[in-house]
């Protein structure tokens, strides 16, 4: 490997040091102490000059075997960020311009036993700026971001990660540098460049087989023979296998059936079941000689999208189905953790990703609009039941369709997908975030007479491209072509269907800022929820650390240059004031500590009424709207300290939404909605059998602690894996059960419980806005902490 330390200059020679690699250019310069941290106060505006210089990374070192002895030998870049010129010893190996991409340069004739290798970059905003003056037919829009994104121009004509050159929720940084591991192979005969495994049911036979691929790089001018064997222990299963390698790319398939008097325990998501691996060995002896003895770990696990009528509605039914069990999906939406990937660790996807699984969540969409993540996100997945909608990198914008351009897309495309297929935690690829609903419902106002240029780029892309690779490379799992989709609807409108938002197929987003959000029936009852959700602020804590005391002000400067959704700020506020009193106090720094606080709580508040509503969907049809089968709310992480739909901030810490999601996810849940003065309790299931439980409803009166009146309702039949009714009383009913309440006066809390310790959640509904409630007192805590050792004491 050649990662470590590398020199590091920019284009004019003015500014030079050392470099780690994997790296960039921004990170480099922070730890040598030449810049601040990027994240503090305007340093995303005051930096701009980093991303504009063409930087060059160069180093020199001793080959450490003698080179006569090898057939070949590569340079291999795991990951490029983004466009350079690649050189050994000042002769040019060739030229990357895909941060997706794996790049292999034969250096055989140009290593020698000391060698000097150099990556010069272009600067990723000029490289994009020249590659859009260059396509001359027609305009591919966007052409710039919302001024109040603060970002570059022309992201869609560079194959690099689309939000560093800003988003909604983040500063434009749009890095150069060796992004992922460098390294010189050398072998002869053969070389084994990709291996996956893919495990299948096979229905007819009841019986799991696993299909192995490996893909080598065969140096020989002629076929090589040998043997392959296959061992998995634990299963009884040992096979082998003649096979021979052609010259060139070789690869073998290999079907290996499971021992049918084996037990075979399947994967399951986080809440159905455990995620068994098993280790296996592969083990390859061809008679050039040396062999090869490849450790991995195999899963067996089905997934198929379900798209079918269902009875009493138009439209069609879309649900994973895992393993033969129909899933409800419980997560959120993944953006990258950093601006810079190098400083993104197995610790930090580790604290994130272990924060979604306690939150009760099964699955995460990794957004199109970021990067493929690295081998540890998709590990740490596998092994907590997180099941994953990976996107492929486009998101809300047209892209060109040029031969170049889409020869880099295809060989992403293939890697990308050899790569990753493996992962049982993948259960769906999709083509872009957005696009079909950017081209549908115009989002860029192209004239209705040139839309068909673009459809046709829509579908030569996502479809002729994208979708034939994925299809060839991996038919384990399902394709759709966009989200929000209509799925086979919009395949049968030729892929770009007329209103891929429609309720009665696929998959929707939905944001909605201005209506109530504690008003249930602004939410569409959608077959799939696959983005939703509402800003919020966080915490002081998480400010304080990239900020100084003239900032500490919801209007301040900074503020406001934080916010890159336009009007962001206000619209927290408009929903803050449906329901609650906005701070009064004059302390400054106190009054907008109270502001994020506010902000947090509605978010919470939110997206709780929102997600409950999907969830207690599930298992009804109402004017042939409904079984919806799946709640990702927008959005779980942050890439920085700025307000945004996260739960979790930027550096891992919860938001009061990840608290919520922890309860509104949870497996058992009661869930309370008002119709018409009508109070109705769902009870809601992710469990695998049906229980008899008891429901208590609890109201209270805001000046007491102790409960004005308990209802108990016994035997109440909650369905495995559905939302049932399970208690309707009119308000007025209920208030007059319960003397000396009123809507403002008094709050209705309620959880199920069942036998050996099975219990809900408790869960509440008010009866009016928090701001109208009357009897609440300021609540006289003082708290003290103190620790010893690994405990903590928290007097409350």
């Amino acid at each position: 490997s050649l990662r470590g330390s590398w020199r590091l200059g920019n284009g004019n020679g003015s500014v030079s040091l050392r470099g780690e690699v994997p790296g960039c250019v921004h990170t480099a310069l922070h730890r040598r102490g030449l810049i601040q941290d990027p994240y503090y106060r305007f340093n995303d505006v005051m930096y701009r000059w980093i991303s504009l210089d063409n930087w060059t990374y160069s180093r020199t070192f001793k080959t450490p075997f003698d080179i006569r002895k090898w057939q070949k030998i590569n340079l291999v870049f795991e990951g490029v960020d983004t466009v350079a010129h690649i050189l050994i010893n000042n002769v040019t190996l060739g030229r990357t311009d895909n941060m997706f991409n794996r790049y292999n340069f034969d250096i055989t004739s140009v290593i020698k036993e000391v060698n000097f290798v150099e990556v010069r970059f272009l600067s990723a905003i000029s490289y994009a700026a020249e590659q859009s003056r260059c396509h001359k037919a027609y305009s591919i829009p966007p052409a710039c971001p919302p001024p109040v994104q603060k970002g570059e121009c022309h992201a869609n004509f560079i194959r690099k990660e689309q939000c560093s050159f800003s988003w909604d929720w983040g500063p434009s940084f749009p890095t150069q540098g060796i992004w992922k591991d460098v390294k010189i192979e050398a072998y002869n005969y053969y070389h084994l460049i990709y291996f996956s495994l893919t495990p299948f049911f096979v229905k007819s036979t009841q019986q799991w087989s696993l299909e192995i691929e490996s893909i080598f790089d065969v140096v020989s001018s002629k076929p090589i023979a040998g043997l392959v064997t296959v061992n998995i222990p634990k299963l009884q299963t040992q096979q082998t296998y003649s096979v021979k390698l052609q010259p060139g790319e070789g690869s073998i398939v290999l079907l290996v059936n499971i021992n049918k008097s084996s037990t075979v325990e399947a994967w399951w998501p986080n809440g159905h079941g455990k995620q068994v691996g098993y280790n296996v060995t592969t083990t390859f002896i061809m008679e050039a000689g040396y062999q090869i003895e490849k450790f991995s770990k195999a899963y067996f696990r089905t997934v198929e999208l379900v798209q079918e009528p269902i009875p009493g509605s138009p439209g069609l039914s879309f649900y994973f189905r895992i393993n033969g069990r129909p899933i409800f999906i419980k997560g959120s939406n993944w953006i990258p953790a950093d601006s810079f990937q190098d400083r993104v660790t197995y610790d930090t996807l580790w604290l994130l990703l272990k924060s979604a699984a306690d939150a009760n969540m099964n699955a995460l969409r990794v957004w199109g609009g970021g990067v493929y993540e690295q081998d540890d996100f998709y590990d740490i997945c596998d092994e907590l039941g997180i099941m994953i909608w990976q996107d492929f990198m486009f998101a809300c914008a047209l892209y060109p369709t040029d031969q170049n351009y889409l020869e880099s897309v295809r060989a992403e495309v293939s890697h990308q997908v050899r790569r990753l297929k493996s992962h049982p935690s993948i259960v769906l690829w999709s083509g872009n975030n957005e696009n079909e609903a950017a081209i549908a419902s115009n989002w860029f106002s192209i004239p209705h007479a040139d839309r068909e240029v673009y459809i046709k780029d829509y579908v030569m892309l996502y479809v002729k491209n994208i979708r034939e690779i994925v299809l060839a490379e991996d038919k384990s799992r399902p394709f759709i072509a966009s989200s929000p989709t209509n799925g086979l609807e919009s395949v049968g409108e030729g892929w770009v269907s007329q209103n891929p938002y429609d309720t009665h197929y696929g998959d929707t987003h939905f944001y909605d800022y201005s209506s109530d959000c504690w008003n249930w029936t602004v939410y569409p009852k959608t077959r799939f929820a696959s983005e939703y959700g509402f800003q919020s602020w966080p915490s002081f804590s998480t400010l304080e650390k990239v900020s100084s005391t003239e900032d500490w002000s919801y209007t301040s400067n900074f503020s406001l240059h934080r916010q890159h959704h336009e009007n962001g700020n206000d619209q927290m506020l408009q929903q803050i004031g449906y329901h609650f009193k906005l701070p009064q106090t004059t302390d400054p720094i106190k009054k907008f500590k109270d502001m994020i606080y506010l902000t947090q709580v509605m978010q919470a508040q939110c997206i709780k009424t929102e997600t409950e509503f999907y969830r207690f969907s599930q298992s009804e049809i109402i004017k042939g709207e409904g079984h919806t089968m799946g709640a990702l709310y927008w959005q779980l992480n942050d890439i920085w300290q700025a307000p945004s739909w996260a739960s979790l901030e930027y550096g891992g810490k919860w938001k009061l939404l990840h608290y919520f999601a922890q309860n509104f996810f949870a497996p058992l849940l009661p869930v309370a909605y008002e119709d018409e003065g009508v109070l109705y309790i769902y009870g809601v299931s992710d469990l695998h059998m049906d229980h008899e439980l008891t429901l208590k409803v609890v109201v209270h009166s805001w000046s007491s602690l102790e409960p004005v009146c308990t209802l108990a309702k016994n035997g109440v039949t909650v369905k495995a894996q559905s939302a049932v009714p399970i208690y309707k009383e009119s308000i007025n009913d209920l208030l007059e059960r319960c003397r000396n309440c009123t809507r403002k006066s008094c709050v209705v809390t309620f959880y199920l419980v069942g036998e050996g310790g099975l219990q809900s959640p408790m869960n509440h509904h008010f009866l009016s806005s928090l701001k109208d409630a009357v009897g609440l007192e300021k609540a006289q805590l003082s708290v003290s902490i103190s620790h010893a050792k690994l405990r903590y004491l928290i007097l409350l």
